[in-house]
């Protein structure tokens, strides 16, 4: 799996955990290198790690910047995700579309890989359902972002 990708998964395990805990968000990414990190090691290798895991800063930096942000990430996504409040949405979608605006508007990802991402962690940690609406809201907020360029007359 490629190291950006890896990144966004653990990402969003720690945002889920931020979420549902209303944990300070040191004190989640310290939880994940505790537990999820080894529980990661030993469905990829069968085996406990040796030795503590290495940071991952892409991680941590999609973490600490969807978190310090998440005032305005909500307002793009509630302003987008038609008849849908953040408070009712799941937690995964929720934290998932959090990170995706993140990425996009912070980071300088291409939002189409943004958006592609974003729909695979989906598809692993949420319902099939879920895909069509954070794809539908994803795209409404990227054409608030990067509007098209308009068309000039000559």
């Amino acid at each position: 799996m490629p190291a950006r990708r890896k990144s966004r998964h653990r990402a969003v395990q720690v945002l889920f955990l931020w979420d549902v805990r209303k944990l300070p968000i040191d004190d989640a990414i310290q939880a994940f290198y505790d537990s999820l990190i080894t529980a990661e090691t030993e469905e990829e290798t069968g085996e406990e790690p040796a030795e503590p895991p290495a940071h991952d800063q892409f991680m941590e930096s999609l973490v600490r910047g969807t978190s310090a942000n998440v005032v305005e990430l909500d307002g793009y996504i509630a302003k987008r995700a038609e008849n849908w409040r953040l408070e009712r949405m799941p937690i995964v979608d929720r934290n998932l579309l959090r990170m995706a605006v993140y990425e996009m508007k912070h980071v300088g990802t291409p939002p189409a890989v943004v958006i592609d991402e974003a729909l695979e962690l989906a598809r692993r940690y949420s319902e099939e359902e879920a895909v069509p609406f954070l794809n539908g809201v994803l795209d409404a907020v990227r054409k608030v972002l990067f509007p098209p360029a308009q068309a000039t007359e000559n």
